[in-house]
């Protein structure tokens, strides 16, 4: 029996000799297999490198007694052996089936849910770790889902997005990864589950804006009422009265009834016009509060344009930067929204200096009845500000001129800063400069408000409001 084993270690020695002679040989013997199961997304997995450094610990110990040779063999057989044996039990491609479920639309900056359901076709339980096909524009609360699932079992996993940018987003296919049945190896697998997330401006807040708005709650979005001088004609709804309506519109038949004071409404004069023209040029490009300047103008655009169209008003959208990108023509009816959420949905701000004049002769021939003409952008120097003082003024001869002025607030920070005096002087005649250019577009009659973006919103209403209480169109 010793003679056996001394022979069997004696071979054994002389196959490691010739092995030693061609290092190559042995390079070759354990790559191959790895190259060929790596052609079908096959890897080792932990559990397996972990095992090969059992048998490399029983060859230091070949340098003590040779005649650990052997059980280091027999160990590196039987490892070879499981793991050759385990790569059979790798689940196939069909084992797994996976579906995604959304909605197709989601509003920038809002959370939305997305759930996807993973189906096991094969006969045995698997243990996965998935992670979805997410683009990098957005912000997710759970990257991967582990789990284990018995075998036709359907499990479903849910989780929150929150998209950063507009746009349309193709979301290809659920990165799944399976392990064998002992664990030494893990097959990655791209199950299909196409879809495509439509990424709009702010949608969520139209509703919101609605349902304040049947409650009478508006000044919780710092919208104010606003009293109207002279009066409309044609009788709208009854409603309670608050503080700014005026005594005469009281009716004290219904007050009696109700056993408090209920004023009367009347419908404001409708068939005006609304533009919006929205600059997309490089000044546009700043970001607060984590959007750029052009998403914080393009959802106050929407929510004021759900307003106007809410009262009867048309409206219209004129998107340019080095030159008119895309144009709405005004119209009227709620069934108008979409048109311009569709025309707004591609509008991203551009590395290029903006033409103020291709885009008022673009409105000039296109729009020769009065409107309100609402100017969204960013100045922070002298010559783009003379075009939109010159611009402003000769429009206002055929329209009613509001100009929106965009605050950085980085300029507004730089002011407040000691440390650095030469940058809050700088920051400091930048901003007397830009006073001086509101208080010249007040002058020539222009309506100017000089707000933060993420604060547009509700200035934006008031001031339409405003105008049509006071009949300026």
């Amino acid at each position: 029996m010793e003679d056996n084993l001394e022979q069997i270690q004696q071979q054994a020695q002389e196959n490691l000799e010739i092995l030693q002679m061609f290092p190559w040989l042995t390079l070759v013997i354990f790559t191959l297999p790895l190259l060929f199961v790596a052609r079908k997304k096959v890897y080792p997995n932990l559990i397996y490198v972990v095992a090969l450094f059992l048998p490399a610990l029983v060859s230091f110990s070949i340098i003590i007694s040779p005649n650990m040779l052997l059980p280091a063999i027999l160990l590196d057989v039987c490892i070879f052996g499981i793991a050759g044996f385990d790569l059979f039990t790798i689940p196939a491609e069909s084992s797994l089936s996976a579906e995604r479920i959304h909605q197709k639309v989601a509003s920038l900056a809002k959370p939305a849910g997305i759930k996807f359901k993973l189906t096991n076709n094969g006969k045995r339980s698997l243990s996965v770790s998935m992670v979805d096909d997410i683009p990098e524009e957005f912000e997710v609360d759970v990257a991967k889902f582990s789990t284990r699932i018995a075998p036709e079992q359907t499990l479903e996993f849910e989780y929150t997005v929150t998209p950063l940018q507009r746009g349309r987003f193709p979301m290809d296919g659920i990165h799944v990864k399976v392990r064998s049945f002992f664990g030494f190896w893990v097959r990655h697998l791209i199950l299909p589950a196409t879809s495509e997330l439509h990424v709009y401006p702010d949608l969520k807040q139209l509703s919101h804006y609605a349902l304040l708005a049947r409650t009478n709650r508006l000044a919780l979005l710092g919208v104010r009422r606003t009293r109207k001088i002279g009066q409309d004609n044609e009788f709208e709804r009854l409603r309670e009265y608050t503080r700014d309506d005026h005594y005469k519109n009281i009716n004290w038949r219904a007050s009696a009834r109700h056993n408090k004071l209920i004023v009367k409404d009347y419908q404001a004069s409708q068939s005006q016009r609304v533009i919006f023209l929205v600059d997309c040029g490089r000044m546009m490009t700043n970001e607060s509060d984590g959007m750029s300047f052009v998403d914080h103008a393009l959802n106050s655009a929407l929510m004021l344009s759900h307003v106007a169209l809410s009262q009867g008003d048309s409206v219209g959208l004129i998107c340019f930067s080095d030159k008119v990108h895309c144009f709405v023509p005004p119209r009227s009816g709620t069934g108008h929204m979409n048109q311009l959420l569709h025309a707004s949905f591609n509008q991203f701000p551009r590395m290029v200096e903006s033409r103020y004049d291709e885009a008022f002769l673009y409105l000039a021939n296109r729009c020769n009845k009065r409107a309100m003409v609402v100017l969204i952008t960013n100045v922070v120097d002298e010559v783009n500000s003379q075009q939109v003082v010159q611009y402003m003024q000769t429009v206002s001869k055929r329209h009613l001129p509001v100009s929106v002025m965009m605050r950085d607030y980085e300029i507004y920070r730089e002011v407040e800063q000691t440390e650095n005096l030469y940058n809050a002087a700088a920051a400091a005649q930048i901003l007397n400069w830009r006073h001086d250019v509101l208080n010249t577009l007040s002058h020539q009659g222009v309506f100017a408000l000089d707000v933060l973006p993420e604060e547009l919103t509700a200035p934006l209403i008031n001031q339409y409001l405003e105008i049509k209480a006071r009949h300026l169109l």
